[in-house]
């Protein structure tokens, strides 16, 4: 039965984001909808001496309101050579930093050159799905027809794709309908974020598992992170 999971695309996402991809055989980039302020589609956390810090792509917002995900233009093309500057900085003591130098330096170089936010996310999810090993199908909401309300558009996302599972991350407990998708004959299964393990962190403590999915790289590399991924042994669960 075929799995599928819908979110928004987000700049260099915890782990959690990862499993989600990774314990789906398609996830499809929703960014088909409303740029929302202060969330997680332009930035994300790293772990600093001093705790942790932001590191934020500057997007284009004033008189934009409305505007979706997939139109957000970057206001400042230096923001990657700040980030990749930041995070020499932030982790040169990481084990794993002197071999994936070179990838990421690539990978932001790269995407200095992008004008779009969600070109940009999807640019770092496909490189970090490489380097974790994880093979999942990536599509884009703006490859099928997008209808009905905000939970109608994903039951109908979802038989677009041939979907028998939904999965979703525990936030979305307070608005999904989960009969409605049950009425087009799709189970809805629910990520389970509990139960990871604290890998190598520098700084620590305190441990702080909610930062980018850089940390886990830099400090374990590619297939000490794997190991580190829930997905590898089924995490999803109904709802009870």
């Amino acid at each position: 039965m075929k799995r599928v999971a819908i979110l928004q695309s987000s700049y260099v996402p915890w782990k959690g984001y990862f499993d989600i991809i990774g314990s789906v055989d398609e996830f499809i980039l929703y960014d088909d909808i409303q740029y929302s302020k202060n969330g997680w589609r332009n930035r994300n956390r790293i772990k600093t001496r001093e705790g942790t810090a932001w590191i934020t792509i500057p997007v284009l917002g004033t008189g934009r309101f409305g505007q979706l995900i997939r139109e957000v233009e970057i206001g400042d093309p230096r923001w990657a050579v700040k980030h990749w500057t930041s995070i020499q900085t932030h982790y040169a003591r990481a084990p794993w930093l002197p071999e994936l130098a070179p990838v990421l330096a690539a990978l932001y170089e790269s995407a200095s050159t992008e004008p779009l936010l969600s070109r940009v996310n999807e640019m770092f999810l496909r490189e970090i799905c490489g380097l974790l090993g994880i093979g999942t199908r990536i599509t884009r909401s703006m490859d099928y027809q997008l209808r009905g309300d905000r939970v109608g558009r994903l039951v109908d996302l979802c038989q677009q794709a041939g979907a028998g599972e939904y999965l979703s991350g525990p936030a979305a407990r307070d608005y999904l309908e989960e009969d409605r998708f049950a009425d087009k004959g799709i189970a809805v299964r629910w990520m389970d974020y509990s139960g990871y393990s604290e890998h190598r962190q520098l700084f620590s403590p305190p441990f702080v598992h909610e930062v980018s999915i850089l940390d886990l790289l830099l400090n374990e590399g590619p297939l000490g992170a794997r190991s580190y991924l829930l997905s590898t042994a089924g995490a999803c669960a109904s709802r009870s």
